[in-house]
């Protein structure tokens, strides 16, 4: 017997005969009704097996939308009562006084005169790792590059090279070559909730240089950035470069702290922040605080630099959608990267912007280096419209879960000298020393003895964390992992 439902949810739709699988149709459908405010925080849902039954679905489809929903933050369930809309209600505005700006150390030879812009540029690192020490465990970033399909990639770019398009060894569009264009735009459409078209993509070299488009289109000198405090280093520099004023926002469990930066700087021009893998702690940002994010975005004009660097590693779970899928007043600029998928040498990367400023991000583009590498940007397209890609990275994600699982099997033994956070995404863990040790000293002491290991503090502007280091994984087999733990294990 069909126990009736709300009447909300029996207007619920899904199309069998749709592209789009029945549970991401039942997750779209749901997520729209909560935040249209039609089903309000605290509603409860029906059952999974009274809604399966009167949509005429699979219960096991009712359940991964729901578990969507509850990685997400939409929904929490109560052991014995069943799932719920989360209580998340945004915070009040608050103002303060604007935050000082954070001083620009000058380390360049006093003999060579540059100009102010120059001597920050000079002085500002883009990676934590200075020491030609690379591809050593535990560098950060680095993916697995023994077992990319190098043969596979050779053919397709034989395809070109032995009879290349006339337009592809011309100047190319700045904007880049439209079918990867089209390719990556129907790709974070399937796989991470994005909504663009090819138009709003431009393909960029890596995702250092889409943080320099922004901060030279969207700065002027003195205007105020939240970064994420401790953040990526790259970004800082991109910022500092332009001439603004950094404000340090401190991250918690829940991600970006929304209330801080407003109390902090509440007319900030721009936001910087890696929602998806928080960079460096691994937390995911709540729905409440991207929510929050946004509110304050629309109200206040400012720009949200949206850094979704390795989400497709997530090893709990389907990958989180992105934040600009939830932005409605077009104030995200979505920034993607190749090379933490495929390969660093590779130097492409993508910009998904709003559609009135795409124009103004191609222009940019053109003034900085004219056009990316045509035959290259042919080569991705072609590995990503005929499936290689989606492939390659199912492939990763299994070996990248193992190594993980290995790192944490090894660090067992210090765990009275080394607490591993646990991370559920990413590339790359957190581990706490003991209080009063110098992560520092540690990291330096590790280089000697070969591995890389950056020390957190080595990421905050501000505030004074505990000391940890950073343990990146995915580019070293379990035996290199365990010997590299090893090595670690003595130094502490």
């Amino acid at each position: 017997m069909n126990r009736p439902l709300p009447p909300l949810f029996a207007a619920l739709h899904v199309d069998p005969q749709a592209a789009e699988p029945l549970y991401r149709q039942l997750y779209h459908e749901i997520r729209a009704a909560i935040l249209s405010g039609r089903l309000s925080p605290g509603s409860r849902l029906p059952s999974t097996r009274d809604l399966a039954r009167n949509l005429g679905i699979a219960r096991t489809t009712v359940v991964s939308a729901f578990e969507q929903l509850l990685a997400e933050g939409y929904l929490e369930g109560r052991i014995g009562a069943g799932s719920f809309v989360a209580r998340d209600l945004p915070d009040a505005l608050l103002t303060a006084p604007q935050a000082e700006p954070i001083p620009v150390q000058h380390r360049y030879p006093a003999a060579v005169r540059l100009s102010r812009r120059g001597d920050i540029l000079a002085a500002t690192a883009v990676s934590a790792t200075r020491s030609a020490l690379r591809q050593r465990p535990f560098q950060v970033g680095l993916p697995d590059l023994e077992t990319f399909p190098f043969a596979l990639w050779a053919r397709l770019a034989a395809r070109h090279y032995s009879n290349p398009q006339p337009a592809l060894l011309d100047y190319g569009d700045p904007a880049g070559y439209r079918p990867l264009r089209a390719a990556i735009a129907g790709y974070l459409a399937q796989s991470r909730g994005v909504r663009c078209t090819a138009e709003q993509v431009i393909v960029i070299a890596g995702s250092q240089q889409g943080l320099d488009l922004a901060a030279r289109l969207l700065l002027d000198p003195g205007d105020q950035v939240w970064i994420e405090d401790p953040g990526y280093i790259g970004a800082r520099g991109a910022f500092q470069a332009a001439g603004a004023n950094l404000v340090p926002v401190p991250v918690d469990h829940e991600g970006l702290d929304v209330a801080s930066g407003m109390r902090r700087a509440p007319q900030a021009r721009m936001a910087y922040i890696t929602p998806s893998h928080q960079f460096p702690l691994g937390v995911t940002m709540s729905l409440a605080r991207r929510l929050d994010l946004l509110h304050w975005a629309a109200e206040s004009e400012a720009w949200v630099i949206e850094d979704d660097y390795d989400s497709e590693y997530r090893y709990g779970g389907r990958p989180l959608a992105a934040l600009q899928g939830l932005d409605q007043a077009g104030r995200v600029i979505y920034l993607g990267t190749f090379s933490k998928v495929l390969f660093p040498g590779l130097r492409l990367g993508y910009l998904v912007v709003p559609p009135d400023l795409a124009p103004a991000v191609r222009s940019a583009r053109a003034l900085s280096d004219r056009s990316g590498p045509g035959l290259e940007q042919a080569i991705l397209a072609d590995f990503i419209a005929e499936g290689h890609f989606g492939r390659h990275i199912r492939r990763m994600r299994a070996l990248y879960a193992a190594r993980q699982t290995a790192l944490l099997a090894a660090a067992e033994a210090l765990r009275d000298r080394l607490e591993i956070v646990s991370a559920e995404t990413g590339m790359h863990v957190v581990g706490l020393l003991p209080e009063g040790v110098d992560d520092r000293e540690i990291a330096a002491r590790a280089a000697a003895a070969g591995i890389i290991a950056n020390p957190l503090s080595t990421y905050r502007l501000a505030a004074h964390p505990p000391a940890g280091l950073l343990l990146g994984y995915a580019g070293f087999r379990a035996e290199a992992i365990t010997e590299g733990m090893a090595r670690l294990g003595r130094v502490l």
